[in-house]
């Protein structure tokens, strides 16, 4: 199968797309699939942890920024996860510099090697993160049912379509039931519309991420949220499959 680069972004921080970057490359990889993520969140490094990887890296994109080694020592792999599961960590510096052509450059080497190829960028709707996305064979919009993060997820994906970048689709995370009892939001639909990409999943509220993320650990078999991630990752590959989480609403 010809590899594909999936670029993970968001409107506005906290919306939980680190750990979807991760648990996503966890469904992808225990579905067989040689998966790479790649973290762009300069100064804001967390997969290290998240993976379980924070002892085991010797390099990351930095060090390749600066010449001290090539891509493939700067690739972690997260075998706590998946044998065929790895990782490039972010900078720990936060003014470190990368333009597009450096990262389209990285994803098109390592595309030899892996199936899929995760792109965690940086939060906000600043000029390189639409860059960097521009490139990816798709793009995944990332936003809670919060009303500020849904604005900001519907002007970053309208930026996309300006661009000409049609390539979209919508995760909806940490959902809870009781958001819906709040008269913040109607339903699901209404954040749907709002942003103006297709869905492609929901991801639940659920502490065994919290956990999972915090201990760098694999979600447990039984966890909505892994189900979730599954229904996603094979949504992706073109799979029909409904959505596995389901909510009532209004």
């Amino acid at each position: 199968m010809a590899s594909k680069i999936i670029a993970i972004t968001s409107g506005k921080g906290g919306t939980g797309k680190s750990s979807i970057c991760a648990e996503l490359g966890f469904a992808l990889a225990r579905q067989g699939h040689r998966t790479l993520i790649i973290e762009l969140d300069f100064g804001l490094r967390c997969l290290d942890i998240m993976l379980g990887v924070k002892d085991s890296i010797k390099y990351d994109l930095g060090s390749v920024l600066k010449g001290e080694c090539d891509i493939y020592k700067a690739t972690t792999n997260a075998k706590e996860f998946a044998s065929n599961l790895s990782v490039v960590c972010a900078p720990e510096d936060p003014f470190a510099k990368v333009d597009a052509e450096t990262i389209s450059n990285i994803c098109n080497e390592m595309r030899k090697y892996y199936e899929y190829i995760i792109v965690d960028t940086s939060a906000g709707t600043n000029e390189s993160v639409f860059d960097v996305v521009e490139q990816s064979d798709l793009i995944l919009v990332n936003t809670t049912p919060d009303p500020i993060c849904v604005r900001d997820a519907r002007l970053m994906s309208d930026e996309f379509y300006k661009r000409g970048n049609k390539k979209q689709r919508l995760i909806i995370n940490k959902v809870d039931p009781d958001i819906f009892e709040a008269d913040i939001i109607i339903d699901l639909d209404e954040i749907i519309d709002t942003v103006g990409v297709q869905l492609i999943g929901v991801i639940p509220k659920d502490n065994d991420i919290v956990i999972s993320t915090g201990k760098g650990k694999p979600l447990p078999n039984n966890s909505l949220a892994l189900r979730a991630f599954d229904a996603i990752s094979k949504r992706i590959k073109g799979e029909d499959v409904p959505l596995s989480f389901k909510i009532l609403t209004k």
